[in-house]
């Protein structure tokens, strides 16, 4: 009897530790599981239950474009959808989207760089779209006549003279002005992970370049804005009622991959990172590949016989009219460089230094770009990189101050 009953006793006790070994496995399967999900990078646009809710019995315009993405899994599927996130909020019988808003290069992204962008219809939706590129930078007071609310959600890639922070300003200006709310949908910034380059003096303000700041500096576009209201950079002060929808998993130092170009002539993740640096080719006689299918990885012109790669610019998407059209450009190919984590200058500087046209190297887009004329008298006096940087350092320094007091992420 006490044999049968010790027996029963560790046959209990078997079959329960195989029960909790399963139940254990199981458990530390989940907890894999949930840090897998929690290192997954997840824009603002993906986490709707923080925002929708804010928009439910609301008459909306959003600003968007092609990047304007929400990834959503299927509760009864594996794979993940996609959906634009104007389909996304307009298929919504509690929502009313009352029109779009697009910014440079339109709301599907096609057109070239300072292509003026016509109002229409969106053929899927039947919502007007409104183009904040041209003449009409700003919506007007007419434009949000009746919006509750508006929403702003495009890919921004942290360079100063990429036209999506000045689309937010004046976005978030109106705003102020006509007393509507406006909710930004963060999305991470793939040149996050450093700040460089001259600050912007004020008196060479432009579409290109509206703020003091660096030309990389280092902030998702949500945090750009809380750093526009903050510092009362809109017209008379103003600001804005904004709240901005955090990205999770996310800091400045983690590398980010755009699932979707962000423009055009930024078909990849190199083209990203050069972008920084071989923009300022913009403002000279060297081509930055457009016309090509390496733009922003390559750079070259018919003035630089003495370097061994060359390309020959054609129309494509994106640049119908490219610089030296149909010319055969010598210079370099920088596709496979080294990741970058600072604005580089060599070969800017270089290009000056073997082109056979000095004195027709620099235009005036170049002040623009560069946000002051020091860099270019710089260049062309023959100072080094590491003295050009640090006439930089003063300015960068009092940037940063001002730049921590509306970080969202480490």
């Amino acid at each position: 009897m006490i044999y049968n009953t010790i027996k029963s006793t560790y046959l209990f006790l078997f079959i329960l530790s195989i029960f909790s070994d399963v139940s254990c496995k199981q458990t530390n399967k989940n907890e894999d599981d949930k840090i897998i999900a929690e290192e997954k990078i997840i824009p603002g646009a993906n986490s709707t239950l923080k925002y929708i809710p804010l928009l439910k019995g609301k008459r909306i315009a959003i600003i968007a474009n092609q990047t304007s993405i929400i990834e959503k899994k299927s509760k009864y599927k594996a794979n993940i959808t996609s959906f634009h996130l104007v389909d996304y909020i307009h298929n919504s019988k509690e929502i009313e989207v009352a029109k779009v808003f697009a910014p440079e290069h339109g709301f599907r992204g096609k057109a070239d760089a300072g292509e003026h962008i016509k109002n229409g219809i969106d053929s899927k939706t039947g919502l007007p779209i409104i183009s904040l590129y041209g003449k009409n930078k700003k919506p007007s007071k007419e434009q949000l006549a009746n919006i509750d609310v508006v929403v702003f959600d495009i890919q921004d890639v942290g360079v100063r003279f990429y036209t999506y922070i000045s689309t937010l300003h004046y976005v978030m200006e109106a705003c102020a002005e006509n007393n509507i709310p406006i909710i930004v949908l963060d999305r991470p910034n793939p040149n996050g992970h450093y700040i460089d380059g001259p600050v912007l003096e004020m008196e060479h303000q432009s579409f290109v370049g509206m703020h003091p700041v660096p030309v990389v500096y280092g902030m998702t576009i949500g945090e750009y804005g809380q750093m526009i209201n903050g510092e009362k950079w809109m017209k008379k002060g103003v600001k804005c009622d904004l709240t901005v929808i955090p990205i999770e998993n996310y800091t400045h130092y983690k590398k980010y991959s755009l699932p979707i170009k962000p423009s055009p002539n930024l078909p990849n993740d190199v083209s990203i990172n050069l972008y920084p640096s071989l923009c300022f080719f913009e403002g000279t006689n060297i081509s930055a590949g457009r016309g090509t299918n390496a733009q922003f990885q390559i750079y070259g012109s018919p003035y630089l016989k003495e370097m061994n790669y060359t390309f020959t610019p054609k129309p494509n998407e994106g640049a119908k009219y490219p610089k030296h059209k149909g010319k055969v450009c010598y210079g370099e190919n920088l596709s496979a460089s080294k990741y970058l984590s600072k604005l580089d200058l060599q070969w800017l500087i270089k290009a000056y230094k073997q082109t056979n046209k000095k004195e027709e190297f620099f235009n005036q887009f170049f002040t623009k770009l560069a946000g002051t004329t020091l860099l270019q008298n710089q260049i062309e006096k023959g100072l080094s990189i590491p003295e050009i940087k640090k006439s930089w350092k003063k300015d960068l320094d009092k940037f940063k101050k001002v730049r921590e007091k509306y970080l969202i992420y480490k």
